[in-house]
């Protein structure tokens, strides 16, 4: 297999570590997660029926981003490991913009429930600010997969 230099020029690049303040913007991102999530959805665990008294679908959420939070918890000490929850946290809320919140906008139907959920989705432009989407870029888009088989 013949290597050509834009090749060896894509994996020097990929191999590259991020400067510490790129790291470090990250924790900050991180932390924002865990401190909002914190104070929003950790509590729900210790009112009185916990939980188990919300209904079905508000305990999923409740559920799935009190694990992100535990999850960015672990990107304060292992930043770029973590940062697949970066990422998903990223598009879970650009997605949730376009289908949800911008058609809601547009349409003139906004009540308190909506502004309480853009309120705290449009801190997404932090994440998407801290996030070293050339680094996400390299090594989730232009890297080659894992093998499907091995030889």
């Amino acid at each position: 297999m013949t290597t050509t230099r834009a090749d060896a020029q894509v994996t020097t690049q990929a191999d590259a570590p991020l400067p510490a303040y790129r790291v470090n913007l990250m924790r900050a991102g991180y932390l924002l997660m865990v401190v909002g999530l914190a104070l929003v959805k950790w509590p729900l665990f210790f009112r009185d029926g916990g939980i188990a008294s919300l209904p079905v679908y508000e305990g999923v959420v409740a559920t799935l981003l009190t694990a992100m939070s535990l999850l960015a918890l672990l990107g304060l000490r292992h930043p770029l490991a973590m940062l697949p929850v970066l990422v998903f946290e990223s598009l879970w809320k650009l997605i949730w913009l376009a289908a949800v919140g911008l058609p809601y906008l547009v349409a003139g139907d906004h009540d308190a429930q909506l502004s309480s959920v853009l309120a705290s989705v449009w801190l997404v432009v932090i994440i998407l600010a801290v996030t070293p989407w050339d680094h996400v870029w390299r090594h989730y888009v232009r890297a080659s997969g894992t093998p499907w088989r091995r030889a």
